[in-house]
């Protein structure tokens, strides 16, 4: 809420407002077939109570933003903002739906329409509600392993099998010190026995105080070779308001030493080589690249230095877009792990098929993608920040086995 203005904000409170009206409006049609007086009016009155506190809320946390304490401001903004979608969505579709069955009056005779289209307009209201509420108790912490074997020709064959377990976006502040609900995830993490651990970004919303007690959950992540990370968009401090540079200096520092407290090997433009029997591989970490106005920290090309004796090197990059902007066709790269999107924490899931609002801005948004003999993996995110819930798009371990063909064919 911080980057809008109260001209903005207060469109948007209009915009409840001017939606709760038509719904109030269509909600008399239901509480018409109500026989007890008393029950209409209790129904209307708890309606505009619930209305008039939700925009005022908005409209004081927006004006008293910069004085509240960061610690709970987040906290209020992510209850505001699921308290506000899990009203507005179900408002909307039970005024577009319930206002299309009446003027249509299709399928219905018009005896059946006086009791009928009420009752699916309400269902119609009701329905994304309990979906939306599913969303916000039990899916957002509904973790999720995505299994994936690639074979490459010139993966070394001592290298045949590595096992890799990505995690991206945790946005730890968004926990809100909740240590049992992370541990979960860790020991799914540790039952797949990886021998590497990346970790793709966005660990905390903005501040390094989020990270407090967090490095026991952390030191608890096992891996057989090493754990890697690189930094996201939201590790540096940009989102945020210091009184000088110096602090915003030491809230990074604070991150950085976490890493290294917890046993993650932070790349930053750089590369780190792994050998096994003579034989080598090359992981690769670039600091965040994304489109403007994501800032551009990332430096392929001083992060290819060091490895370009490698012939098979893997990438860690936060934002996705930077796989097709400098990697592929543009390097020898052959594996890329990207996480940013969320997978908009909300999409449709049909067997293979999968949808989501994000793929508008994001031409690789989640799962894997293939150019040629290049790969991109696009992790959905293991925590969540704005909505505080997910829809469709399950928080996400990713498990993938690397296959050497030649191995395979001998």
């Amino acid at each position: 809420m911080r980057s809008y203005s109260i001209f903005t904000i207060l469109l948007l409170c209009l915009l409840i407002l001017l939606v709760d009206m038509v719904a109030f409006y269509w909600l008399q049609s239901i509480t018409i077939l109500l026989t007890s007086s008393f029950f209409k009016l209790l129904i209307n009155i708890l309606f505009w109570i619930f209305t008039t506190g939700l925009i005022t809320a908005i409209i004081v946390l927006k004006i008293k933003l910069d004085d509240i304490n960061p610690r709970r401001k987040h906290k209020l903004i992510s209850s505001l903002y699921g308290l506000t979608v899990s009203s507005f969505i179900p408002k909307i579709l039970f005024v577009i739906i319930i206002s299309i069955l009446f003027y249509t009056n299709y399928a219905f005779s018009e005896k059946e329409s006086i009791l009928i289209i009420p009752l699916v307009g309400l269902f119609s209201g009701f329905l994304p509600f309990l979906i939306i509420l599913y969303a916000i108790l039990k899916a957002v912490y509904h973790f999720k392993i995505h299994r994936h074997k690639i074979s490459f020709q010139h993966l070394p064959k001592s290298f045949h099998g590595l096992k890799i377990v990505q995690i991206s976006d945790l946005h730890l502040g968004s926990f809100n010190y909740r240590y049992k609900t992370l541990e979960n995830a860790v020991k799914l993490i540790n039952n797949l026995k990886p021998d590497l651990i990346f970790f793709t970004g966005d660990l905390v919303n903005n501040y390094a105080w989020e990270l407090r007690g967090w490095d026991k959950v952390f030191l608890k992540l096992h891996a057989e070779i090493n754990k890697y990370a690189v930094l996201g968009n939201h590790d540096y401090g940009d989102y945020s308001e210091w009184k000088n540079k110096s602090d915003k200096q030491k809230n990074f520092n604070a991150i950085e030493k976490f890493y290294k407290s917890t046993g993650f090997k932070l790349l930053r433009n750089t590369s780190d080589t792994i050998k096994i029997n003579g034989e080598n591989i090359s992981i690769l970490g670039v600091e965040n690249w994304g489109k403007p106005p994501f800032k551009q920290y990332g430096d392929l090309q001083k992060a290819l230095i060091s490895s370009q004796h490698v012939a098979f090197k893997i990438l860690l990059s936060h934002d996705p877009s930077h796989w097709q902007e400098e990697v592929v066709k543009k390097t020898d790269i052959t594996l890329t792990f990207s996480g940013h999107t969320h997978g908009m924490q909300a999409g449709i899931n049909l067997g293979k098929k999968q949808w989501s609002p994000i793929k508008y801005k994001f031409k690789h948004w989640a799962g894997l993608y293939k150019l040629e003999q290049q790969y991109l993996y696009v992790n959905r995110g293991l925590g969540w920040l704005g909505f505080p819930g997910r829809l469709g798009m399950r928080p996400e371990i990713t498990f993938m086995q690397l296959k050497s063909s030649s191995s395979v064919a001998n």
